[in-house]
């Protein structure tokens, strides 16, 4: 079934699109923006649109204007139109094999948070098809995952501060498939989930996708507001809280011990069952962080989720989930809702990795905190407008823009070859329009190469918006 989009819902999507002054014809910074939402998977494949008349209405434009950037569209293979059944989102390309494919090779990507791989991970790859054949007389189903790493895994929370057992690990394939198992079998249509904003964007889409609906917990600029926590719980009633208290994507903040104690007593003693996303917790600079949320209060219903994704490599889809054995034991029962278990291959590069992390994690620390200090450097020197705070932790900067003009910027960017992080992917109803997310995770020539072509868009359009705010002035 086609999903309907609400007028004043992509109405908030698209928020400050419209540039004043501007050269831009009215419809083709429309066309921009809704390119950029489609691009950014904020306006789904076969989103069905508003109307000509009423989308014209709801943004105050005329109908010619909305016309004209949807016929751009068309034409860039982005929406398809049908006499009598309007207009709907489409992937570019999509049965039209003539239109010409963006080109990866020369497009710059900045909106994903990663690290390509190392060569430990052919090393591990290498080791764990050379233990694979003793493996291969048995089914390679196995819901739970290989007793060996799940005890490496156990050991590592127990050497972090809180004492876990091998049946209190369960493998997943991913975090984010270790929350969308954890809300199948802890939540039903329409409960409540509490979401720090902003937040990992795939961690909105699982609880969305579970028919959940989140409800937002602001992040001061720094630190975690408790108070508003506590009222929060309060008030909704959430079946569910999600946070990630190490190094938090996108503001890279670490929760220290005294909030930690504050929230998992929280929790405790509302009964409000946390579910904590560990996957950066490995990507520290200055010091390790506090130890698990967890090992606060024995007592409070939490649950952690990590990955490798973010210490080693995205390509090896393996994560975990630490839990009671209790719990562990009903989300084994659950799991053949979703899967039959974590690929063998995988788990067994894992064990290796695991067992060398001593040696491979301070060399990528390493690497990543000499590009963050390197990114800092280029922001302040290319974008000096820009605020943001340095951060303790993870992938990526969190930039708070003078105005709200992240989707603008975006757009021109795109437009240029660049694919930037928009804040809007990282808040609730389209929150964020003054934030970008920049990860450091590319090297130090593409880094710069990136920052040499934005800095005179943004230029362009720092210029265009303070010209505008003379003109009002006078």
């Amino acid at each position: 079934m086609r999903r309907r989009s609400a007028t004043q819902s992509l109405v908030r999507l698209l928020g400050q699109w419209q540039e004043s002054p501007s050269s831009t014809p009215l419809w083709r910074q429309l066309t921009d923006a809704l390119r950029l939402l489609i691009l950014d998977g904020r306006l789904p494949l076969d989103t069905r649109l508003p109307g000509e008349r009423e989308f014209a209405s709801a943004l105050g434009v005329s109908r010619t204007t909305i016309a004209s950037a949807l016929a751009q569209l068309r034409d860039e293979g982005y929406v398809q139109s049908r006499q009598g059944s309007g207009s709907t989102v489409r992937l570019a390309g999509e049965n039209r094999p003539s239109t010409p494919r963006l080109n990866t090779a020369q497009t710059l990507n900045l909106s994903t948070a990663a690290l390509a791989a190392g060569a430990e991970i052919h090393q591990a790859y290498s080791h764990a098809l050379s233990m694979l054949p003793e493996y291969l007389a048995t089914t390679g189903y196995d819901q739970h995952g290989l007793p060996a790493l799940r005890e490496a895994i156990a050991q590592r929370y127990t050497a972090r501060g809180l004492a876990t057992h091998a049946d209190e690990i369960m493998l997943v394939n991913g975090a984010v498939s270790g929350l969308a198992l954890i809300l199948r079998y802890l939540t039903g249509p329409g409960d409540r989930v509490v979401v720090e904003t902003p937040t990992y964007p795939l961690a909105i889409s699982a609880i969305e996708g579970a028919s959940c609906r989140p409800v937002a917990l602001p992040l001061p600029d720094r630190g975690w507001d408790t108070d508003g926590l506590a009222a929060i719980i309060a008030q909704t009633a959430p079946r569910l809280a999600y946070l990630m208290p190490d190094f938090q994507n996108p503001t890279g903040q670490c929760m220290d011990h005294a909030t930690r104690q504050t929230v998992a007593d929280l929790a405790a003693r509302t009964c409000t069952t946390l579910v904590v996303d560990e996957t950066m917790v490995d990507l520290w600079y200055n010091a390790p962080p506090p130890p698990p949320l967890a090992a606060f209060n024995r007592e409070a219903p939490i649950i952690s989720v990590g990955s490798t994704g973010k210490s080693f490599w995205g390509g090896l889809r393996l994560g975990w989930i630490r839990a009671s054995s209790q719990t562990i034991a009903a989300l084994v029962q659950t799991r053949d809702t979703l899967d039959l278990g974590s690929p063998l291959l995988e788990q067994l590069a894992t064990c290796w990795l695991l067992e060398n992390e001593s040696t491979l994690l301070p060399a990528r620390r390493h690497q990543l905190k000499a590009r963050r200090d390197m990114c800092a450097s280029l922001m302040q020197e290319y974008f000096p407008q820009w605020k943001f705070r340095m951060p303790e932790g993870g992938l990526s900067f969190w930039v708070e823009l003078p105005e709200m003009m992240a989707t603008r910027f975006a757009a021109r960017a795109e437009g240029n070859g660049i694919h930037i992080g928009v804040g809007t992917r990282f808040g609730l109803a389209g929150s964020g329009e003054r934030n970008l997310r920049l990860p450091f995770t590319l090297d130090d020539e593409t880094l710069r190469r990136a920052f040499t072509t934005l800095q005179p868009i943004w230029a362009t359009l720092a210029g265009q918006s303070g010209g505008n705010k003379m003109r009002k002035i006078i």
